[in-house]
């Protein structure tokens, strides 16, 4: 199942209009800040998917019952996921956390995705929320998800993105069919180009929220 933001009238589109334009992305700070509202926007709207209990308490004058959801473990694929992550555990700020480094090898004629570094809870019987900016090719959403499941078995993945491709949701439909998941996009974009990059898309979103990295 895919949730595409786009194609509903949102606030994510003043978002991405920022996040996207050249004129805007430079300032750095302003991205960052804008990568997290797009992830509290895209929280919320994961919330709705999520499981409520409902629990009993004293207000001032009565008691009562609200449904609260159950929080979903976060997933951060660093570097670029920091400040989109910080915007999920803004809303989710009693979740537990975990961290994927994952990096595309430069120099190969197919793109490849090294996982380098992982700091993981239990994944068993929970619902987990994979969030990393760009859904390319795919292959990182994959790998991490491959790497994760040496940790337990997820009730459900939700794979959190800004920018989505075509070519990426079909590589997750492929090699993802023995896994419950929903893809979360608040666009999808036209195409990959000849190097894998998304188009129109709004470039690297690491080196926009902390400056150009030495390759290596």
């Amino acid at each position: 199942m895919i949730n595409n933001l786009s194609e509903t009238s949102s606030f994510a589109n003043q978002i991405l209009f920022e996040l996207r334009n050249k004129n805007i992305q430079t300032d750095r700070g302003k991205f960052r800040k804008n990568m997290e509202k797009l992830g509290i926007i895209m929280a919320y709207e994961l919330s709705k998917k999520l499981v409520y209990t409902s629990k009993e308490f004293e207000t001032p004058l009565a008691k009562m019952e609200l449904p609260l959801p159950e929080p979903p473990l976060i997933i951060g694929v660093l570097r670029a996921a920091l400040p989109f992550m910080n915007g999920f555990l803004s809303i989710f700020d009693h979740a537990d956390s975990g961290f994927i480094g994952a990096y595309r090898k430069e120099g190969t004629a197919d793109v490849q995705i090294d996982l380098n570094y992982a700091a993981l809870p239990s994944i068993e019987r929970k619902v987990v929320a994979v969030v990393d900016p760009m859904l390319a090719t795919g292959k990182s959403f994959v790998k991490t998800i491959e790497e994760l499941s040496k940790f337990g078995q997820a009730s459900h993945f939700h794979l959190v993105c800004a920018i989505a491709t075509p070519e990426g949701i079909q590589y997750i439909s492929n090699h993802l069919k023995k896994n419950k998941y929903t893809i979360w996009a608040a666009a999808v974009d036209s195409h990959l180009d000849e190097h894998s990059y998304i188009v129109p898309g709004l470039g690297d979103a690491g080196d926009l929220s902390y400056g150009e990295k030495i390759v290596r």
